[in-house]
């Protein structure tokens, strides 16, 4: 360094030595001066942007940015907020935590990575610039944790016996706190009750609890606990709960009937739970099984219906009898009885005079004159037999709808020739057949008599049995040739003899005193 001496006198004395620096050092010093004032007024290091916070999944990395601008000879640090350990300064780790590194891309760009992070890595993390006063900047890591069940503290399955009250739990944990809601797997309804017993049918609910009381049969099956926290994924378990009882049969029909020859069908409809053995039995005793004879089979519904079913094939006078179904559980045995027996069947045959109607329109004035001079030609009818002649009261019925209001008068108009075979009622379009008296061919509804009207027919009294249906045959009847049903056959049972008797004699008396009553008028 170049001193320049100068010897500065003032009153002749000599005051002393004044040093004076050469000038290119004066230059240098002012230089560095006017750069240390421009960098701390103007240049100062800033931060050019907020750290963003980082949620993540915990077992997954996180990274900080720290973005810094005009840095300069300044350097960056990482510290965790809540403890105040130094992570890394500028390029440098001093964490002794081996998931911890740094890196920056520019003088600008700073970068904290953290890899695998745990549930100790959540909180606040610092960047900081060394300036005076220091700068810095916060961001926070939330590890969060996808939801699980604590099984020491979640139910099992369950095995309650029926009307008994449960407690079905699911206890779970995670990141944020989990939410449990409960449902039905097939999609029912739970039933809540209230402390007054109160119902109410929900299609889920939330709570760690789901309390049942008085449960039921319907309550029975499967419970789907669900945990979730939006952290994915969702878990969820699921809880069966099986409601114990006696067995109980209930029989749709407990008579059937069943022409001969024909198949059929038998059913019981069984509830238990546990599970029950099923199995018929005949009235002598002997257990069902399948076989070319019988076909056996259950046919499951839900988790405690079942549907037993038996069928005899090619039923017989023999398979007439009772047959019981059995259910049995390790509660209880139960059974019901259903009778099978034996009724008509469609092949069975059923007579009735039956009429050629050209004939009618051919015959019809032989027949008039028949009629008049007492010689009416009878339809044979074969004897009166309970196994092949069945009726219908739908045979009055048919005949009241197509006659009645319709045909009186020409009932009025035939009477004379009718006298000697029917007595005619005064207020209706009715003939009682008397003493074995067949129909007469004018009798069809769908008949013409000699004059061209239509004839009121003639109604035999008919005895109906029961699950005997009377044969319909469709298709033209009739000379006009109209689709309808034929009274020609009708099933109609002709009355015992002891009833025409009986009949006869009431008939008789009833003539009399509207004849005596008559003759009182005249008079």
């Amino acid at each position: 360094m170049t001193v320049i001496r100068f010897h500065e006198q003032r009153n002749g004395e000599t005051n002393g030595t004044v040093v004076y620096p050469g000038r290119a050092v004066l230059t240098t010093v002012l230089f560095r001066v006017l750069k240390s004032i421009s960098e701390v007024c103007t240049f100062q290091p800033d931060f050019a942007e907020p750290i963003v916070n980082i949620s993540v999944a915990i077992g997954r990395d996180a990274t900080f940015t720290c973005h810094v601008r005009h840095l300069g000879g300044y350097r960056v640090g990482w510290l965790k907020a809540d403890t105040k350990a130094i992570q890394a300064i500028h390029e440098h780790v001093i964490t002794h935590n081996p998931r911890v590194t740094v890196s920056h891309a520019d003088q600008n760009t700073w970068n904290l990575h953290i890899k695998s992070v745990t549930e100790e890595d959540r909180g606040g993390y610092m960047c900081q610039l060394n300036t005076d006063p220091m700068k810095s900047q916060l961001g926070y890591l939330d590890v969060v944790i996808p939801p699980d069940f604590i099984a020491e503290d979640t139910s099992s399955d369950v095995i309650v016996p029926e009307g008994s009250s449960v407690k079905l739990t699911c206890r779970a944990k995670g990141y944020p706190g989990p939410v449990v809601t409960w449902r039905r797997e097939d999609g029912t309804e739970i039933v809540l009750k209230d402390a007054t017993g109160t119902k109410q049918l929900v299609t889920s609910y939330r709570g760690e609890v789901l309390k049942l009381t008085k449960i039921s049969r319907s309550e029975m099956g499967s419970y789907l606990c669900i945990a979730s926290n939006g952290v994915p994924p969702s878990v969820s378990k699921r809880i069966s709960l099986s409601i114990h009882f006696h067995p109980v049969i209930q029989v749709p029909n407990q008579l059937v009937g069943a022409p001969l020859g024909t198949d059929v069908t038998i059913e019981c409809q069984v509830e238990a739970s546990p599970k029950s053995i099923n199995y018929w039995v005949k009235d002598t005793g002997e257990m069902i099984v399948s076989s070319p004879k019988y076909h056996v089979q259950d046919v499951t519904k839900s988790l405690y219906e079942t549907k037993m079913s038996m069928t005899v094939r090619s039923f017989q006078k023999e398979d007439v009898g009772s047959y019981r179904c059995i259910a049995k559980n390790s509660l209880g045995e139960v059974d019901s009885s259903i009778r099978l027996y034996e009724i008509p069947g469609p092949s069975r045959k059923v007579y009735a005079p039956k009429f050629d109607q050209n004939e009618i329109a051919k015959d019809g004035g032989k027949q008039q004159q028949q009629q008049q001079s007492g010689k009416t030609k009878v339809p044979a009818y074969p004897p009166d037999d309970d196994d092949q002649q069945y009726g219908s009261a739908e045979d009055l019925d048919d005949l009241l709808d197509t006659s009645l209001g319709t045909h009186q008068h020409h009932q009025h108009h035939n009477a004379h020739s009718h006298q000697h075979q029917h007595h005619q009622l005064a207020t209706g379009g009715f003939k009682l057949a008397v003493g074995g008296t067949a129909r007469s061919p004018y009798d069809h509804p769908n008949s013409i008599n000699p004059n061209g009207n239509k004839h009121l027919p003639a109604i035999d009294l008919a005895t109906r049995k029961p699950h005997a249906m009377p044969p319909v045959r469709n298709g033209p009847d009739g000379v006009d040739g109209a689709g309808g049903l034929s009274y020609g056959q009708s099933t109609a049972a002709p009355l015992p003899t002891g009833g025409y008797l009986l009949l006869s004699t009431l008939l008789s008396i009833l003539s009399f005193l509207l004849l005596a009553n008559g003759r009182q008028l005249l008079h």
